[in-house]
């Protein structure tokens, strides 16, 4: 476990709301024209376990929430499995706000880095806003948004912890999908570990 300094922020927004009407208002962000949605979030607000995703997929897109297609539906029975409930117990928000398109206009691509850039300090907001106990940083664009790091095979499993917050790297759900294997070492037993870890993390937080 590492502690460093993660999360200061221009304390720009008065409450979450505000934050979220920004997001909703935004005209010239680098992906206005790309004729996506804004996407920011779900679940519940006053939770104290924040997962930060990636970006909208065409589903997300579709229907203005992060995490509700296939991965979505995977993260859900993963945070099940760990006893959570994912509209009670925890708050889901993005790293990127909106879809990034692909060349084709029709499918979508990994979020760059100067979407990734621009986006973070709202994303910092929400994180001082919400204030959780622990944060859930799934893939390399989340990591990249709040570690300004990425490298998620050495990332994921390890604590670090930042003003009072404790912040685990996890894989994304879409790269369970793709990695089916359960054998031990594979991708889905040590998310499993990962999840167990959390619900220890999670309870002693909590209760202590």
């Amino acid at each position: 476990m590492s502690q460093i300094g993660l999360f200061s922020t221009s304390n720009q927004y008065s409450s979450l709301d505000d934050v979220l009407t920004a997001l909703r208002g935004l005209k010239d962000d680098p992906l206005a024209n790309a004729g996506t949605n804004i996407v920011i979030s779900r679940g519940n607000p006053n939770a104290k376990l924040l997962i930060i995703g990636e970006a909208p997929g065409p589903q997300e897109n579709i229907q203005g929430k992060p995490f509700v297609g296939p991965a979505g539906q995977l993260l859900d029975k993963i945070l099940q499995a760990g006893n959570f409930d994912p509209e009670k117990d925890v708050y889901i928000t993005n790293s990127v706000f909106r879809m990034p398109p692909g060349d084709d206009g029709k499918s979508f691509r990994k979020p760059n880095d100067q979407e990734i850039e621009y986006y973070r300090p709202f994303v910092l907001e929400i994180v001082r806003l919400i204030n959780p106990l622990v944060i859930l940083l799934t893939g390399n664009v989340a990591c990249q948004s709040i570690l300004r790091r990425t490298g998620i095979t050495t990332l994921r499993g390890k604590w670090i912890q930042s003003g009072g917050r404790w912040v685990m790297p996890i894989f994304h759900p879409s790269y369970l999908l793709r990695n089916q294997s359960r054998e031990p070492g594979s991708p889905k037993s040590l998310m499993w570990e990962d999840v167990r870890e959390i619900r220890h993390k999670y309870d002693e937080l909590l209760n202590g």
